[in-house]
């Protein structure tokens, strides 16, 4: 069978489209099975709701309640991504996936994990990955028709694998490396190709991302502290929120979402505080061209001498068919900069913020942990998580927002969004930006502040609130204004004195401002537009009157969301007239051939689809209310956005109460689960629900409880 060929011109046609539907880490690890933790007790209680509370004697103990209580509503997904932490995504699924096996060779994961895990993860940390790893094991055991059998033991390391590798992937790795897989030598020119020097630029640009929002109590109407949770993330797969509550007689207390193969809460918050984050966009990769001695291929020039490059061979296992499989040997390359592709149009390495970055799980324990602000910017002074504006609120009434992201220090001469000379240690960056001089503001005399994936600057709406050092072009800090941050800054910002009900009214709100992309876009078309056709001309009529709500009776919205996506080029947009109307007539068609005519209200299109579930949503693209649909079987089915949402409040006393939703519940694998689709109704009618955060609440409003032990 001639087989091989094939898999290397797979190879070779690489792409990292398809990594957020596994991502994970890849081991090339000689696992031996050997186990030296495995003595783990928890208790778990479901509420009503089918959320978890596990309860713990230690930290340990609470995690590894965690991980088996997130087993037995998503054991699949927690598989494939520590299937991709032991580099057998392709073995088990195919070429498709051999790439995800290669790039975690290629960045050396287990390289750094094996050789600094024992020396360099503290004792604590290294109890907290291992009892995640036990959980696992646990279930498996307990389920062993549903384990990977070539999975298991697990053990900690696993757990440090996946984080170093999946960080990189959520600031854009495999886009860049994508590129340079292609056949011509890639222009990495960053950015939109609009002018963005205005902060409210109609060239405004929206994409898919979240809200975080924090009030203090002078701005509230009765003195409370709010914090919004709201991230817009892909409602199934290995970014998709999960909710859970842990708490330990060693102090872990605290409920909120985090992903699958997580081992403590991403965000949420404790008795004292509470955090989220939204994405951004800085600048972290850079591609250095290597200078190849013409003598040695396996040499570059670096400071006037030829070093050579470090050269390793990996195994990447591939499914053929049924139990037929392939393996492919490739050579892994190395210089002083990082990974290394050779390419017929040149030889790259590339740098990245965070390379061999093992400390993100211990900074979010220590911001697990913490119990004021100090603690929480000491643990976010860690620098350990690359990227992601945060927001934070507390009991006292605190509020503190910080344009996260570990920037390089790099030479300001040089155009860093282009492809940088390898030759020389000038331009070789090893420190980053401190965080103190990282765009920041604490309790800003407005007492409100807002990221919606925008400008950082603009976080309260006056520029002269947020401070930074130190930062310069190459950055690549966002200066553009998205419709939420607009709208959150209007509606937030404007209010004087904001009410509980204001503050959940806003977080729904589902209006476009006159000036985002949509707006601007509809417009920008009408005027160019030119048509005698009668059917098109009523379309037309109907986006130029629509109010630019997404309200479940408006007849407007559905045309207009499914002819003007959000992620285009709005400057080129008076040259496509052809192509919106293309788009416009077959929006009309997909309205009229599904409903009988294109005026359709939102609601009765746009659907939240799960099981047996097929329910009504209002909001769309860009909005408060966010919702990012695909046209399936006649319908704008909901795949991403509004998800996990999390309303939390300290009274003037301090005491902490919270509320949340999540789109679909808390059962992922199990259509037959009462948990599988049990919040969806309460999030289509825009309501959350109770988070119960006390022993006695939880018992209280208790579905169920059960002891899990490593011993058992």
């Amino acid at each position: 069978m001639k087989v091989k060929p094939i898999i290397l011109l797979a190879l070779m046609q690489f792409t990292f489209l398809f990594i957020f539907s596994c991502t994970s880490s890849n081991s090339f690890q000689n696992f031996k099975g050997d186990y030296k933790y495995d003595n783990f007790n928890a208790t778990i209680y479901r509420d009503v709701m089918g959320v978890p509370h596990i309860f713990g004697e230690t930290d340990a103990d609470a995690v590894f309640g965690l991980a088996y209580a997130h087993s037995e509503d998503d054991f699949k997904t927690i598989q494939d991504l520590l299937l991709g932490a032991r580099g057998k995504l392709g073995s088990k699924y195919g070429v498709k996936y051999t790439p995800v096996d290669y790039y975690v060779g290629l960045i050396g994961v287990w390289n750094q994990v094996n050789s600094r895990y024992e020396k360099e993860i503290p004792e604590h940390i290294k109890m907290v990955c291992e009892a995640y790893a036990s959980g696992i094991n646990k279930y498996a055991k307990d389920n062993p028709n549903q384990a990977y059998k070539e999975l298991f033991p697990l053990n900690g390391k696993d757990i440090i694998a996946g984080w170093m590798y999946q960080i990189p992937y959520l600031y854009g790795i495999e886009k860049i490396l994508g590129k340079l897989f292609k056949k011509e030598k890639p222009n990495f020119a960053l950015g939109f190709s609009l002018d963005r020097s205005t902060d409210l630029d109609p060239l405004n640009i929206d994409l898919i991302g979240s809200n975080v929002i924090a009030v203090s109590p002078q701005k509230s109407d009765d003195k409370y502290t709010r914090l919004l949770i709201n991230t817009h993330q892909p409602w199934s797969g290995p970014t998709a929120w999960y909710e859970a509550h842990i708490h330990s007689n060693e102090g872990l207390n605290i409920t909120g979402g985090l992903f699958p193969g997580s081992p403590l809460v991403n965000h949420g918050h404790n008795e004292n505080i509470g955090w989220s984050f939204t994405s951004n966009n800085p600048d972290l990769i850079d591609v250095y061209e290597l200078q190849i001695n013409p003598l040695n291929e396996n040499q570059y020039l670096f400071d006037g001498s030829w070093k050579n490059l470090v050269i390793e061979e990996i195994k990447l296992r591939i499914k053929i068919f049924g139990p037929i499989k392939w393996t492919v040997r490739k050579k892994i390359y190395r210089s002083i900069h990082g990974p290394v592709l050779k390419q017929d149009h040149g030889t790259y390495a590339i740098r990245y913020s965070g390379i061999n970055e093992m400390r993100t799980l211990e900074q979010f324990y220590r911001m697990n942990k913490a119990g004021n602000i100090d603690e929480f910017k000491k643990a976010m002074n860690m620098q350990a998580l690359p990227m992601y504006n945060t927001g934070y609120a507390d009991k006292n009434g605190n509020i503190f927002y910080v344009y996260n992201a570990m920037i390089p220090k790099r030479d300001s001469s040089y155009n860093w969004s282009k492809i940088i000379p390898g030759n020389t240690s000038s331009l070789l960056w090893s420190e980053y930006i401190d965080f103190k001089d990282l765009p920041q503001v604490t309790n800003p005399k407005g007492g409100f502040f807002q990221n919606c994936n925008a400008n950082p600057f603009l976080a309260t709406g006056f520029r002269e609130d947020i401070k930074s050092k130190g930062i310069t072009k190459s950055a690549g800090i966002e200066s553009h204004q998205t419709n939420r941050s607009l709208r959150s800054i209007k509606l937030f910002g404007g209010d004087k004195k904001i009410s509980k009900t204001d503050f959940y009214n806003y977080k729904f709100d589902n209006e476009y401002e006159k000036n985002s992309v949509m707006a601007y876009a509809i417009n920008r078309y009408i005027e160019d537009v030119e048509t005698d056709d009668l059917e098109l001309l009523a379309a037309i009529d109907l986006l130029k009157n629509w109010n630019l709500r997404t309200d479940f009776d408006n007849r407007a919205a559905a045309l207009a969301i499914l002819t003007f996506p959000l992620t285009f080029d709005i400057s080129k947009y008076k040259h496509n007239t052809k192509t919106i109307t293309k788009r416009l007539k077959d929006s009309i068609l997909k309205l009229k051939s599904n409903y009988g005519r294109f005026d359709v209200p939102l609601g009765d299109v746009q659907r939240l689809v799960r099981g047996d579930v097929d329910l009504a949503l209002d909001g769309g693209p860009g909005n408060m209310r966010a919702i990012y649909s695909k046209w399936e079987n006649g319908k704008m089915v909901a795949k991403v956005g509004d998800c996990f949402i999390q309303i939390v409040e300290w009274s003037p006393e301090g005491v902490v109460k919270s509320e949340s939703i999540h789109q679909y519940g808390s059962n992922t694998d199990d259509s037959t689960s009462p948990f599988y689709n049990n919040q969806s109704k309460l999030f289509s009618e825009k309501k959350l629900k109770p988070v119960y955060f006390t022993i006695d609440d939880i018992k209280k409003n208790l579905h169920s409880k059960y002891e899990v032990s490593s011993k058992r």
